[in-house]
């Protein structure tokens, strides 16, 4: 499956983005998605994710009540919303997938076989 992510740009501290990654060559039907961000001379890490069964949502502790990942299965796409947006959520944001993410490895960046290209984010104050 590829996945093209889309949506970044720049914002102000407080504002709204909503992020997309969408899937071609097959669904999502059956994949973990999640997303990743990766700010400069850091590590990627968990953001957000939905289960493979699609039925549980995953979120890091500093994006809880201000971010939401949601799917549309007639669009193959997940969608990160972001609100409240803080100059510590300037990343890059990656979508990953995986067919083999158990519930208890979904925040792992090894979990998922797939990864879209990234979308800047900057959020300034």
């Amino acid at each position: 499956v590829q996945l093209q992510a889309s949506g970044g740009g720049l914002a102000q501290a407080g504002g709204s983005q909503r992020l997309s990654c969408t899937a071609s060559g097959r669904t999502f039907r059956g994949y973990a998605v999640s997303w990743f961000r990766q700010a400069p001379g850091k590590e990627r890490e968990f953001v957000a994710g939905i289960a493979r069964n699609g039925g549980y949502t995953y979120y890091s502790d500093s994006v809880k009540g201000r971010f939401t990942i949601s799917s549309d299965n007639a669009k193959n796409t997940v969608y990160l919303q972001m609100n409240s947006l803080k100059p510590d959520d300037t990343a890059v944001y990656y979508c990953a997938a995986g067919n083999r993410v158990i519930q208890s490895a979904i925040r792992s960046r090894d979990a998922y076989d797939h990864w879209g290209q990234g979308t800047q984010v900057t959020v300034s104050s």
